[in-house]
């Protein structure tokens, strides 16, 4: 069985989909199953609308020796690669880890409201002709897979019968990353270290973030914030670290591969992710395995992953006075650290990369 991976983004790229497409890649032909992957970078040469049209025609001529399209997103790369599976009469598989047309609005057009109310309002037109799209995409996939039971009901909002869904949880490799001390001592760090990863978007949470670590310098002197990625809103973020005078203590490193990242991680006291929307984190998968204590919001599927003040500690996004508090807990006290880590450990040890294709091998072989 042949199947093609359409991807968006794909490794040197970093990002949860890119690690996800490559794992499918290295791991579906213990599985009988021959992969394909065509990330849209092979078409990014070009201005943005021809761009999208140069992908269906590669999609096509590559989809025509697949038996399967398995789509990585609803619109970039789930369109044409749908228009190619329709015209090939190739059956058509669609993962889901966001929301893109709300990304977009939020990004692009200040849409303030949660991806929740987002699937009923009345919206402008680019941000309903994007909804149209995602559904219209969504709704003749044979199958959805989605990584956590919250995105699922996004998805059935959609339209999409319950029966075609399929909650598949992302797999994590268990790879030794290294001795945290060892690690601190190559990147030269000292003092206490807060990691977050993530784009640098609004609904990210970074601007809160921020305000968070100039408060608790006041009680670390020492404190180091490390933001692990890149987006639209750098500048306006450096700009708010100068007003905060903390600019001599946080550190941007914009887009770093996987394994770099997962160095920084290893190397922090705490990981924090204070974001308004996620689907399922990859990152917090992968600070669970590492061992990094984690704060982050109880949002989306993040609870599906975090049990509060067990593995993890809980808060509502931008809750600036409780994301103060429960990372001053962590800092203050190793034996926390400890105890939040190994529980980290023992629940991530159920997320196996080996189930995780398993579970889609078999998916892809039932269209």
């Amino acid at each position: 069985m042949k199947v093609l991976i359409a991807t968006g983004i794909y490794p040197p790229e970093g990002g949860g989909p890119a690690t996800y497409s490559k794992t499918l890649f290295e791991q579906l032909g213990s599985h009988d199953i021959t992969p394909t992957v065509l990330p849209f970078r092979e078409v990014k040469k070009y201005p943005k609308i021809i761009r999208h049209i140069a992908y269906f025609f590669l999609a096509l001529k590559k989809a025509s020796k697949s038996d399967v399209v398995y789509a990585q997103d609803p619109v970039s790369v789930g369109l044409p690669a749908w228009l190619a599976s329709f015209i090939l009469r190739k059956p058509f598989v669609l993962k889901m880890v966001g929301d893109y047309a709300w990304e977009q609005a939020t990004q692009r057009f200040n849409y303030q409201g949660t991806i929740e109310a987002f699937q009923d309002e009345n919206l402008p037109f680019f941000a309903s002709t994007l909804r149209a799209i995602e559904r219209f995409v969504a709704q003749r996939a044979v199958y959805v897979i989605v990584p956590s039971k919250y995105l699922g009901t996004i998805v059935k909002k959609w339209g999409v019968p319950k029966n075609k869904i399929h909650v598949i949880y992302n797999g994590i490799h268990k790879d030794e990353v290294g001795l945290k001390q060892v690690i601190r001592g190559l990147l030269r760090f000292k003092g206490k270290l807060i990691v977050s990863p993530g784009r640098l978007v609004p609904w990210k949470g970074f601007e809160a973030l921020l305000r968070v670590h100039a408060s608790l310098q006041k009680k670390h002197p020492d404190l180091v914030l490390l933001i692990i990625g890149a987006g639209p809103d750098l500048e306006k973020l450096e700009a708010l670290s100068k007003q905060l005078k903390t600019q001599d203590s946080v550190i941007f490193t914009g887009n770093v591969e996987n394994a770099v990242a997962l160095r920084y991680m290893r190397a922090a006291d705490v990981f924090v992710l204070n974001t308004k929307y996620e689907g399922f984190s990859h990152f917090l998968l992968e600070a669970s395995a590492i061992g990094v204590p984690i704060v982050t919001t109880a949002v989306g599927g993040n609870p599906e992953l975090i049990d509060n003040g067990v593995n993890g500690f809980l808060v509502k996004p931008d809750d600036k006075k409780a994301l103060e508090e429960r990372i001053n807990a962590l800092l203050v006290s190793p034996d926390l650290r400890a105890k939040i880590s190994q529980s980290a450990k023992r629940k991530v040890a159920t997320f196996s990369v080996e189930q995780m294709v398993t579970e889609t091998a078999r998916i892809l072989k039932t269209v």
